[in-house]
């Protein structure tokens, strides 16, 4: 055979064998193959695979499909393999979850609770444009733009999205009024409603102030200010501060209220996080509460924001913690907006406070988070509650304060001085009063009853001094209890009569005179207030 043919012939061959040969062996034969993979690995990383599934599914699959809600339902599956705290929002829920921490919203100014399957209004807000129309508390919604809400089992967010609405806009309710026959049809105008943090503000003693705080919105520190200055100007000396059941809110509502107990300079809290370089905050020399002694109450509702002022307080050696352990969140989240009206909430960053402990508690993302927020109920079971003994610290998790004293990170903020709840030994007869809301359900009755004669009780003074739990009122209390399948036991009900009529008291004071009329009176049975009134 010629030998340009068999060259022709075998060279095709021969740089066959080479390639296998190289490939089998590992070698990186040109450079133009390593551009390549880069390339592939490039065009990887820009893949997106989310995309495609969701299309896929939506062209592909056996019944019809809604793009939005499987990529709604995507999000929410990412975002609850990361942590308890990153949340999708979506446009329904998007006011309900954000208008709290705004410090306002829109709609008629009410304040309700549904009673009997009843939507029945507690307050209207003053000035508000439910008060402007004549709609008073008692009253009871039956319609709602002609359309029933009474004895639909409506819920209190179906209610609430009935009622608020773009300010200027109108909504018709027709009302029950006892009394009146007829219903009575209101058209009321949407404004815009404050909502306030500050429960109550006031002077349990000459020289000793209370203020309770419920939430940490864009109006808290402004609120929290003046109720300073108002306290002060009575004579406020010492200053307890109620965060107990405060869930947080916005973080530097947390850090202008802690700088004003602080001198200048004193580290309030700092917060970090992979993508979030590590920001540290100061105190400055605004601080007005320097110089008064503080005690900060706490217990598994305080969160968050409530967390980094009672750090804070604790961390630097500047009052007492008192109360129960805190519920132990220390992620901090960032707000994304969608163009559609919803949102994304994401953890971006950890809180530590000054001495440099993080507070964030354990969770098990593989399992889910219904243990972690469903961990302050284990406390009652494993004896948390009732002995802080059986608190188990990690060593490796303390931390000292330049006063020395030794404090822990992992899971809340322990308080400086424990005050466990403990169920009456006395009387089961008061338990049970309790777990069936019982006190609470017969004061709602006894005022909507006797509505005209209380309402001659325009201030909290003169409630307190001219109203009070008769014989005969408690009585009738005690008939209510036996009709509600909680049997009566005379020595029990004896020893529980001074507490139930105290707190019998204070639950009529809130519903005719909101919380100014309860937290006085209500205090006379609150261990953890007595305990800080004491230690000042």
């Amino acid at each position: 055979m010629n030998p340009k043919k068999k060259l022709a012939i075998y060279l095709p061959i021969l740089f066959a064998l080479i390639l296998i040969i190289g490939i089998f062996l590992g070698y990186k034969l040109t450079p133009v193959s390593t551009y390549d993979q880069k390339l592939f690995n490039l065009n990887l990383n820009k893949y997106d695979k989310l995309k495609d599934v969701v299309n896929y599914i939506v062209q592909e699959y056996v019944d019809s499909v809604n793009k939005n809600e499987i990529a709604e339902d995507g999000i929410v599956g990412i975002l609850n393999s990361l942590d308890p705290h990153s949340q999708y929002i979506t446009v329904e829920e998007f006011h309900d979850v954000n208008d709290p921490l705004l410090g306002n919203f829109e709609g008629i100014g009410i304040q309700f609770r549904i009673e009997k399957d009843t939507i029945t209004v507690i307050h209207t807000i003053s000035g508000g444009p439910s008060e402007k129309v004549g709609l008073m508390p008692g009253d009871r919604i039956v319609k709602v733009d002609d359309s029933l809400v009474a004895g639909i089992k409506i819920t209190n967010n179906e209610v609430m999205r009935k009622l608020k609405g773009e300010r200027g806009t109108k909504v018709k309710v027709s009302i029950y009024r006892r009394g009146i026959s007829n219903l009575l049809d209101f058209i009321i105008v949407r404004d815009l409603i404050p909502t306030y943090c500050i429960d109550i503000a006031y002077m349990p003693t000459e020289t000793i102030g209370y203020i309770k705080v419920s939430k940490f919105s864009a109006t808290t520190y402004d609120e929290f200010l003046k109720a300073v200055m108002d306290l002060e100007d009575q004579g406020m000396q010492n200053l307890i501060l109620d965060l107990r059941g405060n869930a947080g809110g916005y973080l530097q509502a947390a850090i202008d209220m802690a700088d004003e107990f602080l001198r200048e300079d004193k580290l309030i809290v700092y917060t970090q996080g992979k993508n979030q370089p590590k920001e540290l905050f100061y105190a400055t020399d605004k601080g007005r509460l320097e110089d008064k002694s503080v005690i900060i109450l706490i217990d598994e509702g305080s969160a968050s924001a409530s967390e980094i002022v009672a750090g804070a307080i604790q961390d630097n050696d500047r009052g007492l913690i008192v109360g129960r352990r805190s519920f132990g969140k220390g992620l901090v989240q960032r707000q994304l907006d969608f163009p559609d009206g919803s949102a994304l909430r994401l953890t971006v960053a950890r809180y530590y406070t000054p001495t440099g402990r993080c507070i964030q508690k354990p969770y098990d993302k593989e399992n889910g988070f219904e243990d972690y927020y469903t961990e302050s109920y284990y406390r009652f079971m494993n004896g948390e509650m009732e002995e802080p003994d059986s608190i188990q610290f990690n060593d490796s998790l303390k931390f000292i304060t330049p006063g020395g004293k030794v404090v822990y990170g992992g899971g809340g903020i322990m308080p400086d001085i424990y005050v466990s709840v403990k169920p009456d030994d006395n009387s089961e007869f008061f338990n049970k009063l309790l777990n069936k809301s019982l006190i609470f359900q017969f004061a709602f009755n006894y005022t909507d009853k006797n509505r005209n004669c209380l309402n001659k009780f325009k201030s909290f003074e003169d409630f307190n001094t001219y109203f009070n739990i008769t014989d005969n009122i408690f009585n009738e209390f005690i008939e209510f209890v036996e009709k509600n399948d909680v049997e009566k036991d005379t020595t029990c009900t004896k020893k529980s009569k001074e507490k139930i009529k105290i707190l019998l008291k204070a639950f009529i004071g809130r519903n005719l005179l909101d919380d100014k009329g309860f937290y006085p009176i209500y205090h006379q049975t609150d261990k953890t207030f007595q305990e800080a009134m004491e230690l000042l």
